[in-house]
Parts: C-alpha cells; sequence; structure tokens
C-alpha cells in the first residue's frame, strides 16, 4: 500500500474542500451583505419629509427608442470589426460606424451620435425592424424624465411634439404643451451590448449602448414657444431642461442654433427665483455647441445632472476650453468627487458674460455612475431629502435596467469597495460604508455630499434611460413645494 500517495490524495482533498467551504462562506457573505445594504437603502428611500410633490416643467422632444442588440444588428448589415476604433463627432458612412462603434464599445461607454447619412440609417433602423427582439418605447431625455416623474406623483408639463402613436407611450397624467401632433417621431436606435461581449478583437468592459440617431424635429426645439406659453400657467416648482445634445452635429442654417439657444435662455432669464431649474447633460461631441450651453444655459441653472462619462467633459470644458470623449467606466468615487469639487467651484465663480443679469449660481450637482449615486447640495440652498434622494437614484437605477420594482438580492452586484477616499489628495480621510446605513453623508464648507452604493442589475433587459429615470427620481424629492 502506498500511505505517502494516499496521504498526499488526502491532503489535497482537504485542501479541495476547504477552498469550497470558503467559497460558499463568503458567497453567503456577499449575499447578507447586499440584502443588509438593499434594506437599509429601501428605509433611506423611505425617510422622506414631502407632502405635497412638485409641479415639474420638462423639455425639450421626445423620440421613438429601439433598443436593439447591437451586436447582431452589426451582423445583420455584415459589418466587420474595424482595426481600430476610431472617434466621429458626426457619422457619414458604415466604416465610419462601425469605428464609432469599436471605439466606444472597447471603453463600456455610453455615447450619443447624430449621422448625416439617411440611407444608412434607414439600413440600420430596417434591420432593427426585423429583430423580434427589438423593444420598441417612448425615448428622449424630457419625454423618459417627465414619464418618471409623473410615475413619482408629480403634476407634469412636457414641452415634446411627438406622433399620435407615440403620445399613448406617454405617461396618461403628463400634459403637452401645446398638444401639437407630428406625422413622423423621430427614431433613436440604442444598440446595447453586455458585461464582456465581444466584437472580434474588442471586449466591453461593462454593459452599455451607443445611441445613433438622424433627427429632424427635435434639434430645431420645436415646442419651446408652446412650453412658454403653458408654463405661466402651469406654475411649476421645477424645469427641467434636457435634449439639448440633438443639436450636436445636426446641420443647422448659419446662426440659427445660437438664436434658439437664445430664445431658451430668455425664458430661462424669465423664470422667478423660487422656481428651481435642473440642467440634464449628456453625450456631448461638438466643443462649440458646449461652449454655448457653458456661455447661454448654465448660468440660469441651479443643478446638473451627469453620469461619468458626462461629468469630465464638463470639467474639461469648464477649465480647458476642449471636449472629451472617454473616461474610466467605473471611476473611483475619490476622483469623481475631486472633479465634483472643481466642477461646483467653477460653475460658482464662473464670470458671467456681459450679457448675463439676474444669473443663478449653482447648488446641486448629482452623478450616476455605474458603481455609485453622488449628490452634492449647497449649504443652505432649497435642495432637501439629499441622503433619501442619494438612496433612491440607486434602487431606481436598479429598477430600471432589471424592468422590475422590486430590487432583488441575487440579480444586484454590489461594485463599490466597503471604504473610500474623499479625495485623491494623499493622505486623505476615508469613509467606511455601513450596511445597515449605506448612505454616507458629510458636509465640507457650504456643501454636502451624499454617496450611495449602487446595485448593479446582473441581468439587464434596458441601458437607455437609465440616467434620465436615475435623475428625476432624486429630483422628484429633492424640491420644495412653492407657495
Amino acid at each position: 500500500m502506498n500511505i505517502a500517495g494516499t496521504k498526499e490524495k488526502i491532503g489535497a482533498a482537504v485542501v479541495v474542500l476547504s477552498v469550497f467551504v470558503l467559497y460558499l462562506w463568503r458567497r453567503d457573505d456577499q449575499s447578507l451583505i447586499k440584502k443588509n445594504v438593499i434594506e437599509g437603502l429601501l428605509r433611506a428611500e423611505k425617510n422622506v419629509s414631502v407632502r405635497r410633490l412638485p409641479r415639474v416643467a420638462v423639455g425639450f422632444g421626445s423620440c421613438l427608442d429601439g433598443m436593439v442588440d447591437g451586436l447582431r444588428v452589426l451582423r445583420m448589415l455584415g459589418l466587420k470589426p474595424p482595426r481600430t476604433g476610431q472617434h466621429h463627432a458626426v457619422v457619414g458612412s458604415e466604416a465610419e460606424f462601425a469605428e464609432l462603434f469599436a471605439y466606444f464599445f472597447d471603453q463600456g461607454a455610453a455615447a450619443e451620435r447624430y449621422t448625416n447619412n439617411k440611407a444608412f440609417f434607414n439600413r440600420l433602423t430596417y434591420a432593427s425592424q426585423c429583430l423580434p427582439s427589438t423593444r420598441w418605447s417612448i425615448g428622449g431625455n424630457a419625454a423618459v424624465m417627465a414619464n418618471r416623474f409623473a410615475m413619482e406623483g408629480c403634476k407634469v408639463l412636457l414641452g415634446t411634439r411627438a406622433t399620435k402613436r407615440s403620445t399613448v407611450r406617454i405617461h396618461p397624467s403628463v400634459v403637452i404643451a401645446g398638444n401639437k401632433n407630428i406625422n413622423k417621431d423621430d427614431i433613436h436606435l440604442c444598440l446595447e451590448y453586455k458585461t464582456a461581449a465581444r466584437w472580434g478583437k474588442y471586449k466591453a468592459r461593462r454593459a452599455n449602448r451607443l445611441i445613433i440617431h438622424c433627427d429632424e424635429s427635435n434639434p430645431l426645439l420645436s415646442s419651446l414657444e408652446d412650453f412658454a406659453n403653458d408654463l405661466i400657467t402651469f406654475s411649476p416648482s421645477l424645469i427641467v431642461i434636457g435634449g439639448l445634445q440633438m443639436m450636436d452635429g445636426f446641420p443647422f442654417k448659419e446662426g440659427e442654433r445660437t438664436r434658439l439657444l437664445l430664445k431658451l435662455r430668455d425664458l430661462l432669464k424669465q423664470q422667478p427665483s423660487d422656481i428651481l431649474i435642473h440642467f440634464e447633460m449628456a453625450s456631448f461631441a461638438d466643443e462649440t455647441l458646449l461652449k454655448e450651453l457653458v456661455q447661454y444655459i448654465l448660468p440660469y441653472v441651479d443643478s446638473v445632472g451627469m453620469n461619468e462619462q458626462e461629468l469630465p467633459n464638463l470639467q474639461s470644458i469648464l477649465k480647458y476650453g476642449y471636449v472629451t470623449f472617454i473616461a474610466e467606466a467605473i471611476p473611483r468615487v475619490a476622483s469623481a468627487l475631486d472633479s465634483m469639487r472643481n466642477v461646483y467651484s467653477l460653475l460658482q465663480t464662473m464670470p458671467f458674460s456681459p450679457d448675463v443679469q439676474h444669473g443663478r449660481r449653482i447648488s446641486r450637482l448629482h452623478v450616476h455612475t455605474l458603481a455609485f449615486q453622488a449628490i452634492l447640495t449647497k449649504r443652505g440652498s432649497p435642495w432637501k431629502n439629499t441622503m433619501s434622494a442619494a438612496a433612491k437614484a440607486s434602487l431606481t437605477g436598479n429598477r430600471h435596467v432589471c424592468n422590475s420594482h422590486e430590487v432583488e438580492t441575487d440579480k444586484s452586484q454590489l461594485i463599490l469597495d466597503s471604504s473610500f477616499s474623499l479625495s485623491l489628495e494623499p493622505g486623505s480621510a476615508r469613509v467606511y460604508m455601513k450596511e445597515h446605513q449605506p448612505v454616507s453623508c458629510w458636509y465640507e464648507e457650504d456643501r454636502k455630499f451624499c454617496i450611495a452604493p449602487m446595485l448593479m442589475c446582473t441581468e439587464a433587459h434596458k441601458t437607455a434611460g437609465g440616467g434620465d429615470n436615475i435623475s428625476s427620481a432624486a429630483l422628484s424629492i429633492q424640491v420644495p413645494e412653492r407657495d
């Protein structure tokens, strides 16, 4: 009998069994942590002091969103992975589209771009319509945010023009400014992909989507005049401005885009100071447009919402005067906090141009990422319930992507570490997350910060519209009632 060999086998078996037991223990431990975090976020979400939800006016535009399996559509069109991914501000050909898709797909970064090639867009749309898995819903920042506000119980005015077919997809309680229909919806194709999806040599770092469109109505802010007229009688507590990225790449006549932005600026200038104004950022590639937004729109808003790609883009245009297209797919909390401080400071101290009279100073920033929600509010500002808003934002993100009201432990993943630094500066203090009270809040000078861990949905049903739903849900409980 080979005693030595038997001992080796027994020893190996013991090691394997120990590893297996350790795996089971860690899995159960992680499940318990997630359960505690979910319960803590649910308690925080409910801990709000809202007697009556606000009246909210949201502009501009809407579209018909097609949620498409991006890689299947690419294969249907016979598009091969390019040698290198490359950024294009406007898509002019199939080859440029393939390069653009590879560029963002490789980073797992969200993006939205205009194509001036209608023939190609029609082919892309037809291929999407042929796929039985394609899902169609109302889209566009304004319409999606309006629907979420209405679902949260707010009274909502929406600035858009849509077909009768699309209007029925808008929440029945939403009032559409002017109530005017158009004959043809703008279509946005959301080419979605999952984490670790592969396209040739490219591998997605996270689930996301590339949106491609060929809009005709939305870039012209066609509902602006009706929206302005109805605002007077609607008397909102909050005005939300979104959808301006539709102007990016659109072939305007000389000076037409600037004239539209000046009309919007004039509308914002007219609003009393007790009506709060929020601007929802998006994926911008046109440097001139972003500079115009800084000049004409940001001086008149109280709040800005953005994701992990849009935060460094806004910081870059404010600080250096140019845009950035790619940022960290899952940024560190410390990095995001430093950027938020920088953006807040730049907007607080930004010299107003001579045309600005009675401008506003920023008092709220909301950054939503795959790993966490971060909300900054100015001490003494009207914004309230910051801790609960961060929790609600986190839960809403999971509910939207999983397409379920329930936040399920086995379909959720915590990405945020158990602790994080407050800054990238050496020696910065650390914050340790408490499972039963997972939202961390603290004050710095005149600012309050709240960080809530995100529970990433591991069975994604839809990625498009996530940021719009998250921002709206948080805002719905932060806006005070007007007298």
